[in-house]
């Protein structure tokens, strides 16, 4: 299967197991991923979707009421709910990313996929695809790009959306989330930036800067993204791009 045809991973939890979240009513997260379902098939009419539970909700009727026929494979498992009340949704995250590399038959027919938090999506996903380099692509996030007086610092990576080779994953971040609990204060998007430092692994960022639309379910909120900040935000790839610190990362 060719790159720009690898399925998008939609991972879900219709139930908050977290009771850290901001959005916990479960017919509004239901809803909300079905709307993002529908704007991935608006971005990607033609490609594969997985869309995968961790709290036992089982999409497929949903799914054939609303988008009869189209490529959406629907998995749904229990998350252990006592792991991810003690670490975190981050965790929870991790175990659904596992049972779909594990267990998706359109993931592993492609070898590949695109990993989107449920009730997100990536409007320019095609431009972010264009740097696909075989193992991966992701989006850092860095501080202090634009200060003359302070050094760039790189925090984290944002694990709402990710693109990966199954192998490449499988190798290297499918346990990443066990590391949390370890240090204190980190979330999922600390163990992926430690896993990358701790492998010295290079040239896994994207090229353009991710456009992530959508509700978030953890601050409950929607994200609006305004040209200014697309700007913005592309201007700070490029500083950070062009550092000799971080230049290794793209």
């Amino acid at each position: 299967m060719q790159i720009d045809q690898t399925p998008v991973l939609l991972t879900s939890s219709a139930i908050a197991h977290d009771p850290a979240v901001a959005l916990s009513d479960r017919q509004d997260r239901i809803a909300l991923t079905l709307a993002s379902v529908a704007q991935w098939r608006r971005i990607r009419p033609h490609s594969p979707l997985v869309l995968c539970d961790g709290s036992s909700y089982d999409f497929t009727a949903d799914v054939a009421r609303l988008f009869p026929a189209a490529p959406i494979e629907c998995l749904v498992f229990e998350n252990p709910q006592n792991l991810v009340k003690q670490y975190g949704r981050g965790y929870g995250e991790g175990e659904i990313v596992r049972y779909a590399v594990q267990q998706s038959k359109y993931i592993q027919t492609a070898g590949a996929f695109a990993k989107c938090s449920a009730k997100l999506w990536v409007s320019n996903f095609q431009r972010c695809l264009s740097s696909w380099n075989g193992r991966m692509l992701c989006k850092g996030v860095f501080l202090n790009a634009f200060s003359p007086l302070k050094r760039t610092q790189w925090l984290h990576v944002d694990t709402r959306f990710y693109v990966a080779s199954t192998a490449f994953y499988t190798n290297y971040f499918l346990n990443a989330h066990h590391q949390l609990g370890l240090h204190a204060g980190e979330g999922l998007e600390e163990c992926f930036k430690r896993v990358i430092e701790q492998n010295q692994l290079t040239h896994l960022m994207f090229q353009h800067q991710p456009i992530v639309e959508g509700t978030g379910g953890g601050m409950g909120r929607a994200y609006r993204t305004s040209w200014t900040r697309r700007v913005k935000e592309q201007w700070r790839l490029g500083l950070v791009r062009g550092t000799k610190k971080y230049k290794k990362l793209f």
